[in-house]
């Protein structure tokens, strides 16, 4: 059954149906969010997301466009967080800090996910939603809200930014 087949019966009250979407949304949409925040955060905002999923599922207008309304949703609740946290933050640093992840089995992994983390939050993003949550650059465009030729650049200074941080840690491709 297709996500857009969900959706509609979601939105006509059919439990199962959002179910279904919860099922199989749950993981990629934290995964998503675990990327951008550390694992305790990510857990909060997660649930905030899936609260305003279920609010907002009635008004949804395009069924076919529930990934990038998802994934748009995502963002603005990450934002959200950070936000508030920027406001009571001395520094970005203090922030975007990389946290330790005991689940990360490799060094090459764990090299790879602090350099990731370290990177500005636009480029991080960008990165995440592109190769990892594997959204086109027009689907970003619309999570983002920006142009696909803004995706497209900010993809491009993240793999450079990403590849000097790598090589500046001696990691070797």
């Amino acid at each position: 059954m297709t996500d857009e087949l969900l959706v509609v019966r979601a939105q006509l009250g059919e439990r199962a149906a959002l179910a279904e979407l919860v099922l199989r949304w749950r993981t990629p949409v934290w995964t998503y969010v675990r990327r951008m925040l550390d694992a305790e955060r990510a857990d909060d905002v997660a649930q905030e997301i899936w609260l305003a999923v279920v609010r907002g599922l009635p008004r949804l207008r395009e069924p076919d466009r529930f990934a990038p309304w998802l994934f748009t949703i995502a963002r603005r609740s990450i934002t959200d967080r950070l936000r508030a946290e920027y406001a009571e933050a001395e520094a970005f640093a203090d922030v975007a800090a990389v946290s330790d992840d005991p689940a990360e089995a490799t060094v090459e992994r764990a090299e790879l996910t602090a350099g990731l983390s370290a990177l500005p939050v636009l480029e991080r993003e960008v990165l995440v939603l592109f190769y990892l949550e594997d959204l086109s650059v027009e689907e970003c465009a619309q999570v983002c809200r920006v142009p696909a030729g803004t995706i497209k650049s900010r993809l491009s200074r993240a793999r450079r930014l990403l590849r000097e941080q790598l090589t500046e840690k001696g990691w070797q491709p």
